[in-house]
């Protein structure tokens, strides 16, 4: 696995819950009112995968930049 995680949003999908904002701050933030990635490669960070666990229409995907599979959500 690479050492860091890609970090993307479907803005369509989004609802701007702001779950993800408020789970993991350090890497999301509401931009008119949608999940927005404040990085787009990322650590691995707990935090990161939960944002995406909980996303209520599952709109954030983390993936590992090299191979393409899904991180997150699970």
């Amino acid at each position: 696995m690479s050492g860091q995680w890609k970090v993307a949003v479907d803005r369509d999908r989004c609802i701007g819950s702001g779950l993800c904002a408020g789970t993991a701050p350090d890497y999301f933030a509401l931009v008119d009112k949608k999940s927005t990635p404040l990085r787009d490669l990322v650590d691995p960070d707990e935090a990161v995968s939960d944002a995406a666990d909980c996303c209520p229409v599952e709109a954030i995907l983390i993936t590992d930049p090299t191979t393409g599979t899904t991180i997150a959500p699970a």
